[in-house]
């Protein structure tokens, strides 16, 4: 893999459109910022057409839908494929509601992604694999995520991340597995919002969106990583702020160096 994926991101710093929840709109913004990129956060219809032609990803989160944004969002996403702009769909809490599972639903069928990132509820959902998902949140079951993120990768032709103690990328055929990070991310929010955001401006690097996602999950799981080493669990607060410190010193020998990434 490419190993100077954070310098370049750095210099060419994408502008990168978010459709994102509420809940995180300022911290995802932020983030970008740290890793030295442009956030614009927008999901007026009137500017739907526009945005994707200038900027150089899109990301869709369906954490706080509303009818009007999941219109919004199906404009954005055709003026991105239209412009070959890479989308990502990160289907926050897919299986809590007939709408968001009819939302995901619709997304996915107009249109193109370049990579699907969630939790492993929200996956196991799109694999219509036996979960109890708890709201947004992970929840609880077992599965095989190396057989998961290749199926869900095959049946919608994207690169699919699940995010967990481990994480699991795959392109349908090979799975990529970090084991890097913390299990302090999940217990503040918008830590896979912020994630899928970072995924989308890698993806502005390159044509391969399966080794780009790699680096994508592996830097942002270092990021976090490095923090806790000096929190103690109960430290959420100074993790929430530290994580966005740790993104803009984060750099690609540093990534090299904490890296545990396997390949099946």
């Amino acid at each position: 893999m490419q190993t100077d994926n954070i310098k370049r991101l750095r210099q060419n710093s994408p502008l990168i459109h978010n459709i994102t929840n509420i809940v995180v709109a300022n911290y995802v913004a932020n983030g970008l910022l740290s890793m030295g990129c442009s956030p614009i956060m927008s999901n007026a219809i009137e500017e739907m057409d526009e945005l994707p032609a200038i900027c150089q990803a899109l990301v869709i989160n369906i954490g706080t839908l509303t009818s009007e944004q999941v219109k919004s969002m199906i404009k954005a996403g055709k003026s991105a494929n239209k412009n070959n702009i890479p989308v990502v769909l990160d289907p926050v809490g897919v299986g809590a509601t007939s709408f968001r599972k009819q939302t995901v639903q619709t997304l996915l069928k107009e249109i193109k992604f370049d990579l699907i990132r969630g939790n492993a509820g929200e996956i196991a959902h799109l694999a219509q694999v036996n979960w109890k998902a708890k709201g947004v949140d992970a929840g609880s079951g077992e599965a095989n995520f190396s057989q998961i993120a290749k199926d869900v990768a095959l049946k919608y032709d994207c690169i699919v991340s699940i995010s967990g103690e481990i994480d699991y990328i795959s392109d349908g055929l090979k799975v990529a597995k970090i084991d890097n990070g913390t299990t302090l991310f999940p217990k503040i929010t918008g830590s896979g919002c912020l994630l899928s955001a970072v995924c989308g401006a890698f993806l502005t690097l390159g044509e391969n969106s399966f080794e780009l996602t790699v680096s994508a999950c592996t830097s942002y799981a270092i990021a976090g990583q490095i923090v806790k080493e000096q929190l103690n669990d109960n430290q959420t607060g100074q993790f929430y702020i530290a994580l966005l410190d740790s993104l803009a010193k984060l750099d690609d020998t540093t990534v090299e160096k904490y890296a545990k990434i396997s390949f099946e």
